[in-house]
């Protein structure tokens, strides 16, 4: 038989009292944490993954919070592109108003003047400030001033850049859009070609007025510049006036159609179609000898340009049959050029628009992805809580039971029964 040593039997118990201790308050612990592994040893490959689980939580957050300064910049665009917008309706109210024939110089010069307040306001909202210290439509060169006034408009001192934000895991979204893109980015006339008239046709007294025009055929456009020459024979007794006139095709440098021989000048009549070259306009009034017209490809023009000549065009003199037709043909030219503009702003507003309802999206989208999250770490580092409490429960009995007996096996001696 193996004797057992008092000693042994203390030792023995004291050890078995201090592991059950340290597993009571191991789940004393998690009860108060809420946590189900309190260390990385505890479960090495839960730990890992809910590091992995945590850091992408963080940068899901940061996402977010790049997605409502997004919302933030973008809706202070959209605040200006709608004054602007509201700003080129009036504007084209007005240039309707200033086509009046019975409006003077005085009404003219009224309606110039207050042409000068809306350009002033649209500087104004060109130069809108981004909120952060930064201007919104400078592109990049964000602390420049995007627009100062010329003598012919304005000129851009901004570049072409379109700031970016990361607003998710592999999605760049434009939050500005340039200067340049919203106020210079005007195709003239029709979108094609723009026409015009010679300003010296006020001087020879012609009152010819040409229409915008439309494309006829684009299977025939040349991308040319052309000019329609007047000729006019004044009546003689007996002989009525003769009004021609002949197209020259600018960048050949040869009439049109080109023929070995100059073509016969063709016959004008007031509002009668003009066709080359798969361009179909017309010309009305009554043109003055020499008088000259001109075709020319769309190109882009700074709506700041658009509204200055609008200006000056107003303050020309307009007086008697010529200088009616020389508003008129500027007016034309203006509402065409408003019209462009004010569709380039509508179509950026769009843009935005539509990055605003992505960012909707992309925020759904985020909150579902940081539920995900929240759900698998709830699994991989939670406690669970019944479980803990019953086990509390079992670990604190067993232990009261194992001070009990190690209580009664200590006590045991002989010296307890010598009597």
């Amino acid at each position: 038989m193996m004797r057992i040593s008092s000693k042994t039997v203390y030792d023995v118990g004291v050890n078995q009292l201090g592991t059950l201790q340290s597993s009571l308050a191991r789940t004393q612990q998690q009860l108060s944490t809420g946590r189900k592994n309190l260390t990385a040893a505890d479960d090495p490959i839960a730990s890992a993954r809910a590091l992995e689980v945590t850091q992408s939580q963080s940068v899901n957050t940061q996402l977010a919070t790049n997605r409502q300064n997004a919302k933030t910049s973008l809706s202070q665009e959209e605040v200006a592109l709608a004054a602007t917008t509201s700003l080129l309706q009036d504007v084209k109210t007005l240039t309707v108003n200033a086509g009046d024939g019975s409006m003077t110089k005085k009404d003219r010069e009224s309606l110039a003047i207050e042409l000068e307040g809306r350009l002033a306001d649209l500087l104004g909202l060109a130069n809108t400030s981004d909120g952060v210290g930064g201007y919104q439509f400078s592109g990049y060169k964000s602390t420049t001033l995007p627009f100062t006034q010329t003598a012919t408009g304005a000129a851009y001192q901004g570049d072409q850049g379109q700031r970016e934000l990361l607003v998710g895991s592999t999605r760049q979204l434009p939050i500005s859009d340039s200067g340049s893109a919203v106020f210079e980015n005007n195709i003239t006339g029709n979108g094609t070609f723009q026409t015009g008239a010679d300003p010296a046709n006020y001087g020879r007294g012609g009152s010819g007025i040409i229409a915008p025009g439309s494309v006829k055929d684009a299977t025939l456009l040349t991308g040319h510049q052309y000019e329609i020459n007047f000729a006019v024979v004044p009546a003689t007794p007996g002989v009525p006036k003769v009004t021609t006139y002949t197209v020259m095709d600018l960048t050949l440098n040869q009439p049109v159609p080109p023929n070995p021989v100059p073509p016969d000048p063709i016959p004008y009549a007031t509002g009668q179609n003009i066709t080359f070259d798969g361009l179909q306009f017309d010309i009305k009034g009554d043109p003055a000898d020499l008088d000259r017209f001109t075709v020319q490809p769309s190109q882009k023009q700074s709506v700041f340009t658009t509204l200055t000549d609008l200006i000056g065009a107003l303050r020309a003199p307009g007086d008697l049959a010529a200088g009616q037709a020389s508003l008129s043909n500027k007016l034309n030219q203006a509402h065409s050029n408003i019209d462009s503009a004010l569709d380039n702003v509508l179509s950026i507003r769009a843009e935005v628009g539509s990055r605003l309802k992505e960012l909707d999206y992309l925020d759904g989208a985020g909150d579902d992805t940081n539920l995900q999250y929240a759900t698998t770490l709830v699994g991989l580092q939670d406690v669970d809580v019944v479980k803990a409490i019953s086990l509390f429960s079992q670990q604190q009995v067993t232990l009261e039971a194992a001070q009990k007996s190690y209580k009664t096996l200590t006590g045991l001696s002989l010296f307890n029964y010598i009597g």
